[in-house]
């Protein structure tokens, strides 16, 4: 069994769009306690089968999990066939990189199911062909992203706090925000400094520069991101910012009883909540 832990974005910072048709980003990701189960069975046959519980989860190469399976038995011309099963706790398109951790479990636990010869950093290669995310959330822990986001250098974990997230009723279209995105005239997070708060343990530091370039043009399209800030922070979270390209808010938050008064503040708004803690280190992922 692979545990496919979500991600929150401290820091996301849209730099220009590059030759390729992607964006150049600097991004701050941490993992948090909330992830998805990936379970792997050996099968002789020359196959890959899916089974997700979700309904809103495919079955096939549209999910990154399959595609990883595959990648994986092009990269290592694996000729047995392999059995997935995924369950989700993570929310759905949601800025949380839940598809990109499922695909990143499917690496590491078939590097283990077919006992092959590789190393993170070649999962995390492989990875980067499947998408931005998967090669953070084939190490996990916290890193400082480049590139694309698939160029990763890991960093000291944030200090320890609660996080409670809700995901409004809405998908968002990461494409979408980034075509509507002019990277010119948009807010632009101070990335080192997040890195200094986090080398220094300094929570006041994170809370204080915590930002998402992305933010501004999903609340224009998507009021509802707005509305979850606002409630999060009349309810007494240290800090809140939207995680990726949306839709899902979260907040930062020191005390448990204060956590836990934010989390049943937003269950009134909100049906997709939830209060968990930071992971925010490798290790976490065995």
């Amino acid at each position: 069994m692979e545990k496919a832990p979500a991600k929150i974005n401290l820091s996301l910072d849209v730099l220009h769009k590059r030759e390729d048709g992607f964006h150049e980003v600097e991004m701050v990701m941490t993992t948090i306690d909330l992830a998805d189960r990936i379970e792997l069975e050996y099968l002789e046959e020359d196959k890959i089968v899916l089974e997700a519980e979700s309904r809103y989860v495919p079955n096939d190469e549209r999910n990154l999990a399959y595609l990883a399976a595959r990648k994986m038995k092009e990269r290592f011309d694996i000729r047995e066939g392999v059995y997935i099963t995924l369950t989700k706790h993570v929310p759905v398109a949601a800025g949380l990189a839940g598809g990109s951790s499922d695909a990143a479990a499917v690496l590491r636990g078939m590097a283990r199911l077919f006992e092959l010869d590789t190393t993170p950093e070649e999962l995390a290669e492989i990875g980067a062909e499947i998408g931005s995310d998967v090669s953070f959330c084939v190490h996990g822990g916290t890193a400082f992203a480049t590139g694309r986001g698939e160029q990763i250098e890991e960093i000291p974990a944030p200090p320890p706090c609660w996080i409670v997230l809700a995901k409004p009723p809405i998908g968002v279209s990461t494409k979408t925000i980034y075509q509507s995105l002019k990277v010119e005239e948009a807010y632009h997070p101070d990335t080192r400094a997040m890195i200094r708060a986090l080398e220094e343990g300094d929570y006041e530091g994170m809370c204080q520069y915590i930002g998402n370039t992305l933010e501004e043009v999903t609340v224009k399209q998507y009021p509802e991101v707005a509305q979850l800030k606002e409630h999060m922070l009349q309810a007494g979270a240290d800090a809140s910012l939207m995680s990726g390209s949306g839709p899902t808010v979260f907040s930062l938050v020191d005390q448990d009883v204060k956590a836990r008064r934010i989390y049943n503040h937003l269950k009134g708004f909100c049906e997709e909540v939830y209060m968990v803690r930071l992971l925010g280190t490798k290790e976490t992922l065995d």
